[in-house]
């Protein structure tokens, strides 16, 4: 088919890990692989290798693919499908002409972005994505084997860090990131806190709260009640038919003033 065709083509092209990212597929399954991708260099990533699932489904390319994280890493949920334009949570968006390369380019371009409670997404704090990336070195993939220390090129004087760093920012600026807001306190308690912000939020919760300003600008005794709108038109409407019944009064007694005097 197709899709098998497709997907054993970017196998071999992805076949060699680089030193920023590396994807194959599982030796049961050509639609699911497991890849591995280098944080940003400069940003609360630097020196983080992070391990996810590419979960790609049998109409690819035509589809796009689910894209999971599995190392914790402070910026996207481990085991929930992150939302990109990119992935399965928005086929209208998807390009047949982008491939596996463009997703692995594009998870490294979005990390240091904000997630803004994005489906899938996390805003930990620089100090704990930091400790993440030192603990995602010891991680080790249950399902294909793969150790965070081996799965990628190591970076040398020599490496062509600027290349990959120029094509995953070229990528950011074309693949909007799709933010799916919640509003009011249900969205803030939707979207997960990184154990800090819990901390804070229990201890604002604790504190005293200042009087709220009311949400309209205006103090409500200045609003012109619906009522008077209302009064206002049976008022006109009462002058309007009294003014009409007067006209056709004098009407009338105009005529029968004239009937009068041709009789005489």
């Amino acid at each position: 088919s197709v899709s098998v065709k497709r997907l054993m083509k970017e196998a071999a092209e992805l076949r060699e890990p680089t030193e920023h990212y590396h994807a194959q597929p599982l030796e049961d399954n050509l639609f699911e692989w497991h890849f591995s991708v280098r944080g940003p260099p400069d940003s609360d990533f630097d020196g983080g290798v992070y391990h996810g699932r590419i979960v790609l489904p049998p109409e690819y390319p035509m589809k796009p693919p689910s894209i999971i994280l599995l190392t914790p890493n402070g910026r996207f949920e481990v085991g929930k499908k992150i939302c990109l334009s990119i992935s399965g949570h928005h086929p209208e968006t998807w390009q047949p002409s982008w491939s596996i390369r463009t997703a692995l380019i594009a998870i490294i371009g979005f990390m240091p972005t904000k997630g803004e409670g994005a489906i899938g997404s996390l805003d930990y704090t620089p100090e704990e994505r930091r400790a993440l990336a030192k603990k995602s070195q010891d991680f080790c993939c249950d399902a294909c084997g793969c150790t965070m220390r081996t799965a990628l090129l190591s970076l040398t004087a020599n490496s062509n860090a600027s290349l990959g760093d120029q094509q995953a920012t070229e990528l950011a600026r074309q693949i909007n990131f799709k933010v799916l807001l919640s509003s009011g306190e249900a969205a803030a308690g939707s979207r997960p806190l990184s154990p800090r912000q819990r901390r804070a939020a229990q201890h604002q919760s604790q504190q005293p709260q200042p009087a709220r300003r009311p949400a309209f600008p205006f103090p409500a005794a200045t609003r012109p009640p619906q009522e008077a709108g209302h009064a206002g038109s049976a008022v006109l409407i009462v002058v309007l038919t009294l003014a009409l019944a007067a006209l056709i009064f004098r009407r009338v007694y105009l005529a029968n003033e004239y009937k009068f005097d041709y009789e005489l």
